[in-house]
């Protein structure tokens, strides 16, 4: 029998061999960290066939294959051992180019190119992910399960070839069949399942689970279309679907076996048995899609199982569509398939607020369905569910699956028999919480009426868990003192603006409240004459009081469910994501549940994967830190990067730095032209800004810098403005939201200040502002390694955190804290200095570069209470700078767009969508003396690389693998297991 190989390496290292032995296929192990290679069996008569080779017509603008050559002795040599190389990765992707067509076989162009480069990868990795999988099925380990709404995978096969050590011999294979493999990289698009920092961090968080090799899957939704594709134009964003399913997707496989019902809506009765039976409604079902995760030099390789939703066949109505009725026919598969069709759909209205329900809905129940099938499978015929804590872990990241919790007490008590008490320990034991946020509306609140249209089993389940609260609370705190037990009902409840069930109901007796807003001069009207007046007929109200005085009713809060407090109390474990943010989790957000339950709460600081954000990356950066360590398990014992400290004067080293930077630079000179038509000089320092547009992200402040800078220049003479400023390339990146009005306002300003500067022929390169559209994972790979400066100037946590808590400032719907931050992990790993406030990691990060190797700016937050009530006092002086840059802008220099209400956003004194909540005024002086600083640093290039070498050599402690190590030790309850 003949055999195709599949991969090879160029490893000069002595190589050990372990086989897999299968009727289809075996794996081979090799090196240090057991690189493997599948060897894939062919039918004989398959090789029969008249054998053909590939000319290498790199020079021609056609490629075409030709049949592919698989002979005898290459067949046996693979059998017996033979370490696969280039030319049989490049026979492997003739296989795929011919045998998994996804294109005319004419042509071996770019896009062909890549599917079968990605799907010889697929191969390999697909045999590891067997191995894995087979390995937790038969030790039935520990396994933790986690489940978040976004992953934001960037792009794969580098990723998958590098971790595999294959980065060298498909680059050589890939030359063979004329292709580069940079072209072929550059034809995959980024998988739209995320947005921002919390996709960013599930992903590096699977890399670390793999590479580690600790027994996980990842759970979440295959979006069609994901958030949305970002263009720029004359107007500022435009928003138009993702396409990456367009040709398929080379890395998934779809598990038509692995399918589970989900039901919306229906009614919940009781049956003869005495259980709850949820009924009726609307039914869908939920199929799993796989995507492979290969850890780095490993054979383990975990899974991401996504979640697409439709209906059976037979749910098309026919006879409907064949009297005309065409979209009525196809209602209920439209209904099923949009659930997974937009990343975070908007929500303003009442269908957009049911479909993200919908949306969180699946994702737990197709999860914890998966799970439990998968616990009962491995536990065989003896089912213990009191030992379901000890073989799963379930992390929720963020609120967005806070449904686990009463979908699994539904799953144990309706349809497994176990009692609610049973149920309840297990689920406690089972699930745990990581908290993103200390804004209150990021805190998720459904309505209470939406829900129990929605999943009325779920709000019977809640209401009973927020009853076991309610006795708990009492139960600690008594009845002596009702004024406080009412504040910790108010605090702590799971049900908001909801009357205490009957078996409560005089617990808290208050005195009958008055359905009239009284003015404030009549406050001394007695309580009889109050009482007196509600009681009067409707028609004899009028003229009750002065009749220059508006009488109002006060409207019912809505009532909601509180689903932070349901992840607290039904959690085992809740975690921040910084140590200053876990801090105020404890000591504001939950700190009612943290003085009941202080054992619950933790710290996990953030990490980012080294092996994407440094060793992929940055190639150049990977080499030089290799050389000088003296080694590469820098990869995956980061700490080993604190050693670069000691070389930091050294000039050779430096050199080396400068001289990485550089090409990086060039490279995001290329992207730069190519989305914008600007053309930057790399000379210039390269000053980047890019995370999700928000106004506590103060993008804005950055903006207003860079145009206070543009005016002082304008005001000067080409002489001067040499002697003064640093050539800066300001390079902007995020998107806005699509119904956040103001956020669009701010890519619309940078766009227009862009526009203006950078065809200023007085400014030339002394300074350019660049808004990169449609920001994403590969845009930032590009961006991190070039960066010199990078700004993390959002309002710091512990400020906002003050504000929160004295204001009632509302908040777009969709805003959200990461109270960690991520990105500014990666700008230091990659030798880049931040500058920024005492926000979330910002504060560790500088304790680990060192203070003198970081620009902080910013009022300090002992100051805030003076600062708000001097601001609401009306007795705030701004920065006369501040002044003249909203009267530069204003003038029309920037073009004719009205910036009135972005300005006006800055000014005032109090009320919603003004009064400067974020602080951008007070802070501009200090920012921009600060900026001031970064000049002066950056002249002295000695010095700046010093400072640039010891952040990467700092920035150790901010892996993925050290937070993973964590979780798993301190939360989960898993060890590493390694294939044999």
């Amino acid at each position: 029998m003949a055999v195709s190989q599949l991969y090879a390496t160029s490893s000069t290292r002595s190589e050990t061999f372990l086989h897999y032995n299968s009727s289809l296929s075996r794996f081979i192990q090799f090196g240090s960290r057991n690189r493997l290679f599948l060897i894939r069996t062919l039918n004989s008569s398959r090789l029969k066939t008249p054998s053909f080779c590939v000319r290498n017509v790199s020079s021609e603008p056609k490629q075409k294959l030709n049949h592919p050559v698989v002979s005898e002795q290459e067949a046996s040599s693979a059998l017996n051992g033979y370490t696969p190389d280039a030319a049989s990765i490049a026979s492997s992707i003739k296989y795929h180019a011919e045998f998994t067509p996804l294109f005319s076989p004419e042509k071996f162009e770019l896009p062909k190119a890549f599917f079968a480069t990605a799907q010889s990868v697929r191969d390999s990795l697909i045999i590891n992910w067997n191995a894995t999988y087979d390995c937790y099925e038969k030790l039935n380990v520990k396994q933790a399960y986690y489940l978040s709404m976004e992953f934001l995978q960037g792009r794969a096969l580098l990723n998958a070839i590098g971790n595999l050590g294959l980065t060298g011999a498909y680059a050589e294979a890939l030359s063979k069949l004329g292709h580069n493999l940079e072209n072929v990289l550059g034809q995959e698009p980024d998988a739209a399942l995320g947005n921002g920092g919390l996709g960013r961090l599930a992903s590096c968080f699977l890399d670390s689970l793999a590479t580690l090799n600790y027994p996980a899957w990842g759970y979440g939704l295959r979006y069609k279309y994901g958030l949305f594709k970002q263009r720029t134009t004359k107007d500022g964003q435009e928003e138009v679907a993702e396409d990456w399913l367009e040709m398929g997707n080379p890395w998934e496989i779809v598990r038509n076996d692995v399918s589970y019902p989900i039901k919306f809506y229906g009614k919940v009765v009781s049956g003869s048995d005495g259980k709850s039976h949820w009924i009726g409604g609307e039914d869908i079902k939920a199929v799993a899609y796989d995507v492979p995760i290969p850890g780095y030099k490993t054979k383990t390789t975990i899974n991401l199982r996504l979640w697409s939703t439709k209906v059976p066949s037979e749910d098309f109505d026919l006879y409907t569509f064949n009297a005309g009725d065409h979209t009525k026919a196809a209602e209920a598969l439209s209904n099923a398939e949009k659930i997974c069709y937009v990343l975070y759909p908007g929500d303003e209205s009442i269908e957009g607020k049911i479909l993200r329900l919908k949306q969180q809905y699946t994702l737990c129940s197709a999860s914890l369905q998966d799970i439990i099938v998968r616990f009962e499978r491995r536990s065989g015929a003896n089912v213990n569910w009191d030992e379901f804590p000890e073989k799963v872990a379930v992390q929720m990241n963020d609120t967005h699956p806070t449904l686990c919790i009463p979908e699994i007490m539904r799953i144990l008590v309706d349809l497994k028999g176990l009692s609610w008490k049973e149920a309840w320990n297990i689920t406690q034991r089972t699930v745990a919480y990581t908290n993103h946020t200390v804004l209150p509306e990021a805190l998720e609140k459904w309505s209470l009426e939406l829900m129990q249209k929605l999943l009325p089993r779920h709000v019977e389940i809640i209401e009973m868990i927020d009853e076991e609260l309610i006795h708990t609370i009492v139960s600690e705190y008594g009845t002596v003192d009702p004024d406080l037990l009412e504040k910790k009902l108010k605090e702590m409840r799971i049900l908001d603006n909801v009357d205490l069930p009957a078996t409560f109901a005089n617990l808290i007796v208050k005195p009958k409240e008055s359905t009239v807003v009284v003015p404030s001069d009549e406050l001394e009207t007695t309580e009889e004459e109050v009482e007196s007046v509600n009681e009067e007929p409707e028609a004899e109200k009028e003229g009750t009081l002065e009749e220059d005085k508006e009488v109002e009713a006060v409207p019912e809060p809505p009532k909601l469910v509180r689903m932070a407090n349901l992840c607290v109390v039904g959690g085992h474990a809740v975690n921040g994501v910084a140590e200053i943010h876990s801090e105020i989790v404890k000591d504001e957000v939950f700190n009612e549940f943290y003085k009941l339950w202080p054992e619950k709460f933790q710290n996990k600081t953030n990490g980012v994967t080294p092996r994407r954000w440094i060793r992929f990356c940055n190639p150049d950066l990977s080499r030089i830190i290799t050389y000088w360590i003296g080694t590469e398990d820098w990869v995956i014992n980061t700490e080993k990067l604190a050693e670069l400290r000691k070389f930091a004067d050294n000039e050779d080293l430096q050199t080396q730095f400068r001289a990485a930077k550089r090409s990086n630079k060039m490279k995001v000179v290329s992207l730069i032209k190519e989305r914008t038509g600007y053309t930057v000089s790399p000379d210039a320092m390269f000053d980047i800004q890019v995370k999700r547009i928000h106004e506590y992200k103060r993008q804005l402040m950055n903006i207003l810098g860079i145009v206070y800078r543009y005016k002082q220049m304008k005001e000067m003479s080409a002489a001067e403005r040499k002697a003064k400023f640093v050539p800066r390339v300001c390079i902007f990146g995020g998107k806005a939201f699509a119904t956040y009005v103001q956020a669009k306002r701010i890519v619309k300003f940078i766009t227009d200040v862009g526009a203006t500067v950078n065809h200023d022929p007085e400014i030339g390169d002394l300074l350019k502002v660049v808004f990169v559209p449609d920001y994403n994972v590969s845009v930032a790979e590009l961006l991190i390694p070039a960066s010199e400066l990078s700004q993390h100037i959002s309002l710091d946590i512990a400020r906002l955190s003050y504000i929160l808590s004295s204001s009632s400032y509302a908040f777009c719907s969709t805003a959200g804290m990461e109270a960690s931050g991520t990105s500014n992990m990666k700008f230091a790993m990659n030798g880049c200095i931040l500058i920024g406030t005492l926000d979330g990691a910002n504060v560790e990060i500088r304790e680990e570069v060192g203070e003198d190797n970081f620009f902080l700016f910013g009022a300090e937050a002992h100051e805030i209470a003076g600062l708000r009530k001097e601001r609401a006092d009306g007795k705030f002086v701004p920065d006369p700078r501040f002044e003249d840059v909203k009267e530069y802008v204003r003038s029309g220099v920037f073009g004719p767009y009205n910036y009135d209400e972005l300005m006006g956003s800055l000014e005032g004194n109090e009320g919603f969508g003004c009064a400067d909540y974020f602080l951008v005024g007070k802070d501009f002086p200090s920012y921009i003396e600060c900026q001031e600083k970064v000049d002066e640093a950056y002249r002295d290039q000695k010095e700046w690389t010093r400072m640039s070498i010891m952040n990467t050599a700092g920035s150790y402690k901010f892996s993925s693998d050290r937070t993973i190590h964590e979780y798993a030790r301190d939360i989960w309850g898993i060890e590493p297991v390694e294939l044999p």
